[in-house]
């Protein structure tokens, strides 16, 4: 058994590796590595996420990163579009195909083994080149006239149905804007990915590569919480950690073991914790076991973060390490305004700093405004 962390420890750990106790002064590439993956199925959540915990961070660095392709957004974790490296790209790419998630058949009908080369001509259709959605839906009818047969009809049917998205939803591809410029809605159109799937490491090379990546963003944690986050079962992970002999061990409060990479930071319990805002969908909200989240949700105020009903993390401020509120933002008649929602009440001093930071992330998110407030709410 390791040294036991109490759960303040954990919090702490993961603040300052997310750059939420004190902002990152690096490259906009090396941070988000350090903070693993990013969440992007919100598209406008992405600057709002980096803009926490970078130093001097514009939305136009996060463009020009796509458009250089040092980052990339695809289908990767869980299925969902996020935000990695190019560097790390290959592993991430790697792990969604060999953990069965770009797996395109819907129906239970047999279609030819075949298929698999639909996949592989839509890859090559997409190689260097922006294609709309239906522009792919296009070419997949073409192939599939020249190559009858391939796909059963009852899929094929289901697939038209959907214009043939779980084709494109693979980490075969990667998004990109149809009309060549960044901004603020999630790119519709796709090109292939840098290194999809077979060209790059192999599945148990790039598993040990992105369970290291949970690891070093997240950590310490469970094996259950980097499972999840992957979108794997647990076995083959566990295998993995139990392989990896430089990382260290400790317990939580509950005795389970948690894993953490030998240089990694873990602050003092007593180190303070500044108020920071949480992006909608924010990666260390859904980087654990949904059971195990305590370490910066507690349990009491689940319910009015993850909606069920349409599946949304709802954004969010940290007072003392821990999510103590929501927030949201408008514009009307060039006036921002961000509301604060607190789960309960806050001393004067928390409440000017939470209005002070607010003010940033309002002139952040709305530069074009001509005034800019925070409002808390009761």
């Amino acid at each position: 058994m390791g040294e036991r962390l109490s759960l303040v420890e954990q919090n702490r750990a993961l603040l300052a590796r997310q750059g939420l106790l004190d902002r990152w002064n690096a490259p906009l590439t090396d941070v988000v590595e350090a903070v693993g993956a990013l969440q992007a199925q919100q598209w406008g959540a992405l600057p709002v996420a980096l803009w926490s915990r970078l130093h001097d961070f514009s939305t136009e660095d996060l463009h020009r990163a796509f458009e250089g392709q040092e980052l990339v957004a695809g289908q990767f974790l869980r299925g969902t579009l996020h935000a990695v490296s190019a560097r790390e790209q290959p592993e991430y790419s790697m792990v969604v195909d060999a953990g069965g998630l770009n797996t395109w058949q819907r129906t239970k009908s047999e279609s030819s083994p075949r298929a698999a080369e639909l996949r592989a001509a839509l890859r090559e259709y997409t190689l260097g080149v922006t294609r709309t959605v239906d522009e792919t839906c296009l070419f997949i009818e073409d192939w599939l006239a020249a190559n009858p047969g391939v796909v059963a009809e009852e899929e094929a049917q289901f697939q038209r149905e959907r214009k043939w998205r779980p084709f494109r939803a693979t980490s075969d591809f990667m998004r990109w804007p149809a009309n060549g410029e960044w901004g603020g809605k999630a790119p519709e159109a796709f090109r292939a990915a840098p290194c999809p799937p077979g060209e790059g490491p192999g599945a148990e090379e790039a598993l040990s590569v992105v369970v290291r990546c949970h690891v070093r963003a997240f950590g310490p944690v469970t094996v259950e919480d980097v499972a999840y986050w992957m979108g794997w079962k647990v076995p083959p992970v566990r295998k993995v950690l139990e392989k990896q002999g430089d990382l260290l061990r400790f317990t939580d409060e509950a005795g389970r073991t948690l894993y953490d990479l030998p240089d990694s930071p873990r602050p003092d319990a007593e180190t303070v914790a500044p108020v920071r805002f949480l992006a909608p969908f924010d990666s260390v909200l859904l980087a654990y076991e949904a059971k195990r989240r305590q370490r910066i949700l507690p349990d009491e105020h689940k319910a009015a973060v993850y909606m069920k009903a349409n599946l949304r993390v709802l954004p969010t401020f940290l007072v003392d390490g821990l999510v103590a509120g929501l927030w949201s933002s408008e514009v009307k008649r060039r006036e921002a305004t961000l509301t604060l929602r607190p789960f309960g009440k806050l001393s004067a001093k928390v409440r000017k700093a939470l209005v002070a930071e607010g003010e940033r992330l309002a002139r952040f998110s709305h530069p074009e405004a001509k005034g800019h407030h925070v409002v808390v709410g009761g």
